[in-house]
């Protein structure tokens, strides 16, 4: 240990100095580790072969504006294990691709995929996928080749849904997925991908009522990235400039929040019928 003997560590915890975190780790003072430091600690102190998973290997791997709850570990089903306090442990027969550089961890497409399923909610879950791809700790093209291979999950239904659309993959059925919500509150089926002319050129709009002048634009996943925002808010000022009402659903609102955005429309057409 950084030139350390055993003698040494030992005087400097009998006098009080430094602290013992578990079997394997010490702490220089006297102050419980956090952040990067409790990551490492989980790892050395749930056995041999640990691995930090879930959502604890995408914060190890640079994810933002997410908080950690408990620690999830990966260890091998064959291997000896430690109960640490604050660490969920998990014992799958495949840990699965490991990166070993830094805190040792699965791959941000796998613990993407694990944090959605040990999720407290449907909400976090698609938060997590959302999060991973808006911070560029993985591609679209991973998570989905990555999900193409998970055999079991929980949440599997509702996770091929959000994974595809935050993916803007083929099967990504959000604008099919409107026109069944407005059948179901009565409402007349809108047109798809209606063309209009504006200052910047020719555009396709999702769907829209042409008799009334209201227009709904379902986000997929691509609209959150680089520049494209910027080109949607011009789109849309163009297209309110011509006397169109316009509103936007996330695709995920459609999973998570339908009633609320559909009520939304459904107060928006009556207004301009």
């Amino acid at each position: 240990m950084a030139g350390l003997s055993r003698h040494d560590v030992q005087s400097e915890l009998n006098a009080g100095r430094w602290t013992r975190g578990g079997r394997h780790t010490v702490v220089i003072g006297t102050v419980a580790p956090s952040g990067r430091a409790q990551l490492w600690q989980a790892v050395w102190e749930s056995g041999s072969g640990a691995v930090l998973d879930g959502a604890a290997a995408l914060v190890a791997a640079g994810l933002r504006r997410f908080d950690l709850d408990q620690i999830d570990v990966s260890i091998p089903a064959a291997n000896r294990h430690h109960a640490v306090a604050g660490v969920r442990l998990h014992r799958p027969r495949s840990t699965g691709p490991v990166i070993s550089v830094g805190v040792p961890r699965v791959r941000p497409e796998v613990a993407a995929i694990r944090a959605a399923a040990w999720a407290t909610s449907d909400r976090q879950a698609a938060l997590l996928v959302c999060l991973v791809l808006q911070q560029r700790l993985t591609t679209p093209e991973r998570l989905l080749d990555a999900w193409r291979s998970t055999s079991r999950s929980r949440r599997r239904e509702f996770l091929d849904t959000v994974i595809r659309d935050v993916c803007d993959g083929a099967h990504s059925l959000g604008e099919l997925d409107f026109g069944r919500l407005c059948r179901a509150r009565g409402l007349p089926a809108p047109s798809r991908q209606v063309v209009r002319t504006l200052p910047g050129g020719r555009v396709y709009l999702d769907v829209a009522w042409e008799g009334i002048g209201l227009v709904v634009e379902i986000d997929g996943g691509h609209h959150l990235w680089a520049l494209t925002p910027i080109d949607d808010a011009i789109r849309q000022n163009d297209v309110v400039l011509t006397g169109e009402a316009v509103l936007r659903i996330p695709v995920l609102g459609l999973r998570l929040a339908p009633d609320r955005f559909m009520d939304q429309v459904e107060r928006g057409h009556d207004r301009a019928a």
